[in-house]
């Protein structure tokens, strides 16, 4: 396996030379741009055999930091891979994602994500192609910040060096990069287009602020990402951090749901790939529906409580609501005697991140609000509880729990001995299935309803139909076309961050 790498390395290291001696011929001469020309004057002498691998043997004396110092000083010396514009030939844009420059310097993903890209950047090359493939620098960033708290040491120094270092590192593993088109993040010359192009988004009202639930980290000052949160505190600093409500610059990224999900289709892209961005896309088809409060709370804004679900037709087997702690109207209709377990319960959730919050494998919390709602179409009384796996900036923030139907609401229902309705039955067995509490565990598919008075007997498909239609005739509910997808939080700004370039004066 040893002589088989090493013979692969001779293969590569001849392949990239090739591509180097072509670049610069095809730029001398144009007679020389063919890239079978270029390889049939060249001499593979790395053949991998199964007789011995004879000529993989002679690469052990392959002395790796004379050959790689000679060719990388000929490339730099020759601007073998500068970019030259010449009319008349097709032209590529290899770009690699920037990297972040840290004080840690590159990590073994950068490579393996760089040579795949350069691999093709001297392909085309070698194709007669003019190949653009630079590399610059993504440099801003709390790290670098946080570094200057500690140490008194500007970001821009450190900034600075941390570049100098990954520029060096890269440069040692022979990338045909251009180093002329170098750019970072940070430049004066970048900021201002970005800022630029921050102003267009607010001018077409594609930006605006609005409260949002974030993840604020006092200790750092600065809102951070689901990803930067790890079991309720910061990964940098473990510093606490909690869910708040802040006034935010977001980006209306939803404005292209629709557009964003449409642009899938015949996309050359793997089927994984592309189901992936369905589901990140999360566009779904049911119905908004009210519950009227049971009480009605003098003062309060909003008497009412208002979900979205895409299976309307198991409305007859709600047993319970329930809202996320960041819900807005939590507060109001809460009632005195429950009023500290849920404030106490509020405070412990805003510790979690929204991923711990989703997770399916954690097991379900909650706390009884003590309110009272009607059901819309029985005038039933059902229970409001609240509960963390119930997120506030996805839907209307509250969900109609239907325990017999659904998993979560199963565990949950399971977890505080809540009323289990079974009202859908798989075809063929709506005798034989097991009702309510019976159920070792939540039927989610399509069936037949039962238990659901005047709509017992119709399918799935008819049933959504008919009680949105129900609904809709009583004034207490409409067809709605929900997202996952959500607007793009743009406010993690700090000292060493992109600038927004717009101030609101206000007095002290």
């Amino acid at each position: 396996m040893r002589q088989f790498l090493l013979a692969c390395s001779a293969v590569a290291l001849h392949t990239a030379r090739c591509a180097s001696t072509y670049s610069v011929a095809a730029r001398v001469s144009p007679l020389a741009r063919s890239p079978s020309r270029i390889l049939a004057r060249s001499r593979l002498v790395a053949v991998v055999s199964d007789a011995g691998l004879a000529s993989a043997a002679a690469t052990r004396a392959y002395d790796v930091a004379k050959v790689e110092a000679k060719w990388q000083a000929y490339w730099e010396e020759n601007e073998t891979f500068k970019t030259v514009r010449r009319p008349g030939y097709p032209k590529k844009y290899v770009l690699d994602m920037f990297p972040y420059p840290s004080g840690a310097g590159l990590h073994v993903g950068h490579p393996e994500g760089y040579t795949a890209s350069d691999i093709m950047a001297r392909y085309w090359r070698m194709c007669g192609y003019d190949v653009l493939h630079p590399m610059g620098w993504d440099s801003f960033g709390l790290p670098a910040e946080q570094h200057a708290v500690q140490t008194g040491t500007h970001p821009r120094t450190t900034t600075a060096a941390n570049i100098a270092n990954f520029k060096r590192q890269l440069k040692s593993l022979g990338f045909s990069y251009d180093w002329d088109r170098e750019l970072a993040t940070t430049d004066e010359d970048y900021v201002k287009w970005t800022q630029w192009i921050f102003l267009k988004l607010f001018h077409a009202g594609l930006a605006k602020q609005s409260k949002t639930p974030v993840n604020w980290c006092a200790g750092l000052g600065t809102v951070l990402s689901n990803e930067e949160v790890i079991d309720g505190k910061s990964e940098r600093g473990n510093f606490p951090v909690e869910r708040l409500p802040l006034r935010q610059w977001t980006l209306k990224i939803t404005e292209y749901a629709d557009k964003l999900a449409e642009g899938l289709e015949g996309l050359d892209w793997p089927d994984g790939t592309r189901s992936a961005q369905r589901q990140w896309i999360g566009r779904s088809e049911g119905a908004a529906i009210s519950f009227d409060l049971a009480t009605p709370i003098p003062g309060a804004s909003e008497q009412r409580i208002e979900v979205f679900t895409t299976r309307p037709d198991t409305l007859l087997g709600v047993t319970y609501l329930v809202v996320a702690p960041e819900h807005p109207l939590l507060s109001e209709f809460t009632t005195a005697e429950h009023k500290a377990s849920v404030d106490a319960y509020v405070t412990a959730a805003k510790g979690k991140s929204e991923m711990d919050r989703m997770a399916v494998s954690v097991s379900k919390t909650g706390a009884n609000t003590g309110a009272f709602v009607k059901h819309p179409l029985t005038g039933e009384q059902v229970p409001v509880w609240v509960s963390d796996y119930v997120i506030g900036g996805y839907g209307t923030g509250a969900v109609m729990a239907v325990p017999a139907h659904d998993d979560r609401d199963f565990a949950f229902a399971k977890q505080f001995e809540l009323a289990v309705k079974r009202v859908v039955a798989p075809a063929g067995e709506v005798e034989a299935f097991p009702d309510g509490d019976e159920m070792e565990g939540a039927f989610g598919d399509d069936g037949i309803l039962v238990n659901s008075g005047e709509f017992t007997g119709l399918g799935g498909v008819e049933a959504r139909r008919a009680i949105t239609a129900e609904l809709i005739k009583r004034g207490a509910g409409s067809e709605k076309v929900n997202y996952k997808l959500r607007d793009w939080v743009f406010s993690r700004q700090r000292y060493w961050g992109e600038p927004i370039p717009i101030y609101f004066p206000f007095e002290l």
